[in-house]
């Protein structure tokens, strides 16, 4: 059985690491993980014939010479090579975590941060115990920063992910409901984003933090650097507001030279915290304000996050990479706030709320009430069970919303198109 500091020898000869075996072929080490309806040490021997330098391994029995690297537990191995590498390189580690925005915020503050530094950054939503090595795995010594996102779904996740990564600053861009059936509660939900906070302040190190939220400041430990950014609060070191907001953001920050405007292609006022977080940021690495301003600018949302869609004569904004109570919210009193004729409400399920999700789909139902003039299309079980006004079409899933849609023949409309992954709204696109 190898030792990490063995196996750490290897990748540096080697520093390609993979999960999937059809990979292979280009080279590098894979690593045989476990999963609900697979075991990758069935495709060790496979992974190294077809082109892999090593395979790591922990079934005892496998049998591909040098090639094949024994450990007690492959996934705790990969954990372990990461923080080894990480404490190696010694590269400055940014972490981000929250409830909503996490990864349209990391986007925003990579953007800001690749105007001046080689720097890394998670890629889609590598943000787990797997994804968190990974993305340390690829940190080089030309890299200057790295900024790794955390996601989690129970408590201690987080705390176990700063073990891994060791983060010298760190934000969490908010807390929220969601994943209530793994967090028990919204406190529960604090309590765990909440381990970011507690392990910086453990080792001195700082935070940067929306000032405006109450949640977020009543969190933070008193002995921990706080580097405040805010939209109305004028005890901060950063603030800004919004110019506009008719389709796309346009929002203006106070620099220390003065106001300075910044045109995103992102939709939607909410966003406003997420651009100024990725703005404090840059000033913190000392980035000139210009060089930030086309940081953000050049920014543009994929993945069905805060997307702005042309479909013939129809405007879309697409927001359904995720959905939980306050995102939902906010999306929603945003939509509303547009001034603009025919439009469309597509709500998707809002998943993991466990005993709270009855309430807090009524909820979204009873804020959508007022929209009278408005079509309004809600799909999944959990909407089906709400009740609502007779206009709204209720559907349990987005093909029997495909076909409505389709019948509809649908001109000018101004659609919001909201909900879980799971839900997959984002098909109902071909139809509109």
């Amino acid at each position: 059985m190898k030792s990490i500091e063995d196996i750490y020898n290897i990748f540096l000869n080697n520093p390609k690491v993979f999960t999937d075996s059809r990979q292979a072929a280009t080279g590098g080490i894979f690593f045989a993980l476990k999963g609900d309806n697979f075991d990758g040490n069935d495709f060790a021997l496979k992974a190294v014939a077809d082109g892999a330098d090593y395979a790591v391994v922990d079934r005892k029995e496998l049998d591909g010479g040098d090639r094949i690297i024994y450990v007690e537990d492959v996934l705790t191995a990969l954990q372990k090579l990461a923080n080894y590498h990480r404490r190696q390189l010694k590269t400055p580690i940014l972490a981000i975590t929250g409830t909503n925005g996490k990864t349209t915020t990391k986007e925003l503050i990579a953007s800001v941060l690749r105007t001046k530094y080689n720097i890394i950054a998670t890629q889609g939503n590598l943000n787990n115990h797997i994804g968190v090595p990974l993305t340390l795995l690829t940190l080089t010594k030309e890299h200057e920063l790295g900024v790794i996102e955390m996601g989690a779904n129970h408590p201690g996740e987080i705390e176990f992910l700063c073990s891994i990564a060791e983060p010298d600053l760190g934000i969490i861009t908010n807390v929220g409901k969601a994943h209530i059936e793994g967090f028990g509660s919204f406190e529960g939900v604090k309590k765990t984003k909440g381990e970011l906070y507690n392990y910086l302040s453990s080792i001195g190190k700082g935070i940067f933090i929306n000032a405006d939220n109450e949640h977020l400041m009543g969190m933070a430990p008193a002995s921990v650097e706080k580097y405040t950014y805010s939209a109305t609060s004028e005890n901060t070191q950063l603030k800004g507001e919004v110019a506009n907001v008719d389709l796309l953001l346009v929002c203006r920050v106070l620099f220390p030279k003065g106001w300075l405007y910044l045109k995103t292609n992102l939709t939607g006022a909410y966003n406003l915290e997420n651009i100024l977080a990725a703005v404090r940021i840059g000033l913190y690495f000392n980035i000139d304000p210009l060089l930030i301003q086309k940081g953000i600018e050049t920014y543009t949302p994929s993945n069905s996050r805060s997307q702005l869609i042309r479909k013939g004569e129809n405007t879309i904004l697409m927001d359904c990479y995720n959905a939980n109570p306050s995102s939902m919210e906010a999306s929603l009193k945003n939509f509303m706030q547009i001034e603009k004729e025919g439009k469309v409400f597509i709500l998707g399920d809002m998943l993991e709320l466990g005993s709270v999700s009855v309430e807090e789909h009524q909820k979204i139902v009873d804020l959508l009430s007022g929209s009278e003039g408005c079509e309004v299309f809600l799909v999944g079980d959990n909407f089906m069970q709400t009740i609502s006004p007779s206009y709204f079409f209720k559907c349990l899933n987005v093909d029997e919303l495909k076909l409505e849609i389709e019948n509809r023949n649908w001109k000018n409309r101004f659609i919001l198109i909201k909900g879980s992954r799971g839900i997959k709204l984002e098909k109902v696109i071909e139809s509109i």
